[in-house]
């Protein structure tokens, strides 16, 4: 019987021990915190003592403005239009010769329509290329989206 009674209260002592506290210990936090304290005391000085220097000051400079796109439109009867007015091909031609000099030189958009001979919209890509235009874009409709689909 003594046996029983000094191994439970070895057993009860044991379990004393290894209890766990539920509180938290605070000594590393605050002393970590008392360590950055001080770093931080012993550089702010340092910042705000610095070396005077004479910075550069604002300039507003005028900044060099994209050119205006040309729209070339060819409608289903072969007639040409220079931003939505009617245009002669003498005088496209005269226009894109002034337009390649320029610099930067702009964008030319060609609208076709559909049922338009290729043979106008090629007279009209020659004469760009003629008047040394680089920047030639033909411009099409997206197929229509069709289904659920994204």
């Amino acid at each position: 019987m003594t046996r029983l009674f000094a191994a439970g209260v070895f057993a009860h002592s044991d379990a004393q021990e290894d209890a766990v506290s539920s509180t938290i210990n605070t000594t590393p936090l605050v002393d970590v915190m008392l360590v950055l304290l001080i770093i931080f005391l012993i550089t702010i000085p340092v910042v705000t003592h610095s070396v005077a220097v004479n910075l550069p000051k604002e300039r507003n400079a005028v900044r060099e403005v994209a050119p205006q796109n040309v729209q070339i439109s060819v409608d289903a009867q072969g007639t040409v239009f220079w931003n939505g007015q009617v245009v002669a091909e003498k005088t496209l031609k005269s226009r894109l010769a002034d337009l390649a000099k320029t610099t930067p030189q702009p964008e030319v958009h060609i609208h076709g329509d559909e049922t338009v001979p290729y043979a106008v919209v090629g007279r009209i890509v020659l004469a760009c290329q003629q008047a040394g235009l680089i920047k030639l874009h033909f411009v099409t409709e997206p197929p229509a989206r069709t289904g659920g689909g994204r």
